[in-house]
């Protein structure tokens, strides 16, 4: 059962991302102040829900919220300042839009820094304990989802509409067949075989 608050504070909020472990795409996040009424049926961590309850339940959040924001981190920044950093970094940027400001802060994880001088806690496995952050984890995979859904019509090649630029079998033969796309993080070892590639030539 997915409790409401961590805190006393009335204007809590919940964040997550989503995409951290992909090859190419944005790490997507978001983070959301619930209503006190806030009640839906089928919430829970966005990895355990299907893609048609996702979907089915994002309006639904969107409606019962008090305040939402959704912010995507392209590969350039993911590149610059590392994965760990633009995950913070892009859970910060979705706290700095919401309205109201949130009091207290709750991310899912072990890992964040100070934004706003708004006391926060982590959680780890925070999107299957808290309702504020499972919605945060809905939005942000949904949100992520089609935006790779838009730039697989620019690549159809790599099946991103299917793999969402998570490092499957086929998604690293598309590597290695086509090369990467402007979408690809070049910080991660995009191929298995890639330092043997590198220093092989």
């Amino acid at each position: 059962m997915l409790k409401f608050n961590f805190s006393d504070f009335e204007f809590e909020c919940g964040t997550d991302e989503a995409g951290r472990g992909c090859l190419a795409g944005p790490v997507t996040a978001a983070a959301i102040i619930l209503k006190p009424e806030f009640s839906i049926e089928h919430l829970n961590d966005s990895k355990q829900l299907s893609e048609k309850i996702r979907h089915l339940i994002h309006p639904e959040i969107e409606t019962q919220a008090l305040s939402f924001a959704i912010v995507h981190l392209e590969p350039e920044v993911i590149d610059e300042i590392n994965i760990l950093n633009a995950s913070i970094k892009a859970m910060q940027e979705c706290i700095k839009k919401l309205q109201p400001q949130p009091q207290f802060i709750i991310v899912d994880g072990n890992r964040f820094k100070p934004v706003l001088d708004i006391p926060f806690q982590t959680i780890v496995k925070g999107d299957a304990k808290y309702m504020s952050i499972a919605a945060a984890s809905v939005l942000a995979k949904n949100e992520r989802d089609a935006y790779m859904d838009r730039i697989h019509k620019e690549y159809p090649m790599y099946n991103w509409k299917k793999n969402k630029g998570y490092p499957t079998e086929e998604h690293r033969e598309a590597i290695r067949k086509y090369g990467i796309t402007k979408y690809h993080r070049k910080s991660f070892r995009l191929l298995p075989d890639q330092l043997s590639l590198d220093f092989g030539i």
